[in-house]
Parts: structure tokens; C-alpha cells; sequence
């Protein structure tokens, strides 16, 4: 029995340490690749059924994390930092519950907003982009995806679990906050607060 015991806690001790990073090094270069293949001929063409728009590099600067992310399903990578507000990041993944309910209001404000708002979408921490892909189509999103299967963005937001929301303003600063939006009323309503902008019902 006391043999039982120990070996629990040990393994309750390496679990801990797994999901915390036992206070370690979250910097982008202490991050193991995981050599995930966010672009193949497949997950091009699950794109294209899903009607995604192609990602566009920004031209701008703001204070989003120097790093460069891939195009999720193909395109162009995108250094976020030269991402100009007002705009709107959604961090999701496939394996996230409340990412599934939540992703039809980022899809109304990219319609809605269209022109004063853009919106993005980040597959975060997750190792099958074609699930990710499933989910855009079944949620009907069509706004840009970057892909992050390394988790590069966790030291920078702070990433402790999903979903997140990154709103960047005009001026480039950026406020990161996560929560679960259970309305597009709701996301509408931290959008306009947060960036400064009217955006339609």
C-alpha cells in the first residue's frame, strides 16, 4: 500500500510539472517543435471547402509578439507584430469545447465589422489541423487562420488554456483576456470598450 502511495505521487508530481512547466523557460526558443504540417494538398483543399480567407501580412507595427506564424491550410506566414489594430485575434483549437460554441460570433463580427474591424483566427497548441479545419467548416468561419501547433504564443499572452481573445487597438497595444463569449452582443460589446470602435448589431 505505502509503495502505491508513493508511486501516485510521483506521478501526480511529473503531471503537475507537465501542465505548469514547473516554473521553467517559456521563452519561444525553450518551445519543442512539434513538427506538425499545418500546410499539405489536403488540409489546402479542406481550406478551399470552407471558404477561408487567405492570411495577409501586415504592413504596420504594433506590440503583438515578434514572431512569424504559419498559414493554417496554406498561404503566406504572418509576423504578427506587423499586424495593425483595430483588430481582433480568436485563439482557438479543435480540442477546445467552448471554442466550438464561441466561433459563430467571431464569424458575425468579421461580417459585420468588415472594413472598420479584422479578425483572425489562431489554431493554438493543436497537433491536427485537419480537425481544426473540420471545425472552421462546421462553425462556418471564413476570416484568416494562422496556425501555432508549437504553443510559441504561450509565453507572450500567457496562455494557461482556452479560449482567448486579443484585442489589438489602433495605437498597437494589445489587451489579452480569456474568457468564454456566449454572445455575439457580448463580443460586440468588448470590442467597442476595448478598441474604440462602433460595430453594427
Amino acid at each position: 500500500m505505502t509503495r502505491l502511495v508513493t508511486v501516485l505521487a510521483a506521478c501526480l508530481l511529473l503531471l503537475a510539472g507537465c501542465s505548469s512547466n514547473a516554473g521553467g523557460d517559456t521563452s519561444a526558443a525553450a518551445v519543442p517543435k512539434s513538427h506538425v504540417q499545418v500546410d499539405t494538398p489536403q488540409l489546402r483543399a479542406a481550406k478551399r471547402a470552407a471558404g477561408v480567407e487567405p492570411c495577409r501580412p501586415g504592413s504596420s507595427s504594433s506590440d503583438l509578439p515578434d514572431l512569424s506564424l504559419a498559414c493554417l491550410g496554406g498561404g503566406p506566414d504572418v509576423r504578427l507584430s506587423r499586424l495593425q489594430g483595430p483588430l481582433v485575434i480568436n485563439l482557438f483549437a479543435q480540442w477546445c469545447g467552448p471554442c466550438r460554441s464561441e466561433m459563430p460570433y467571431y464569424q458575425q463580427l468579421h461580417e459585420k465589422a468588415k472594413g472598420s474591424v479584422r479578425v483572425v483566427g489562431v489554431d493554438y497548441l493543436d497537433t491536427r489541423p485537419d480537425m481544426a479545419l473540420r471545425l472552421v467548416k462546421d462553425t462556418g468561419v471564413t476570416y484568416p487562420l494562422l496556425a501555432d501547433p508549437d504553443g510559441r504564443l504561450r509565453a507572450d499572452f500567457g496562455i494557461r488554456g482556452l479560449p482567448g481573445l486579443v484585442l489589438v487597438k489602433p495605437d498597437g497595444s494589445v489587451d489579452v483576456q480569456f474568457r468564454v463569449v456566449r454572445s455575439y452582443a457580448e463580443l460586440r460589446g468588448l470590442v467597442e470598450k476595448g478598441l474604440g470602435v462602433r460595430v453594427p448589431a
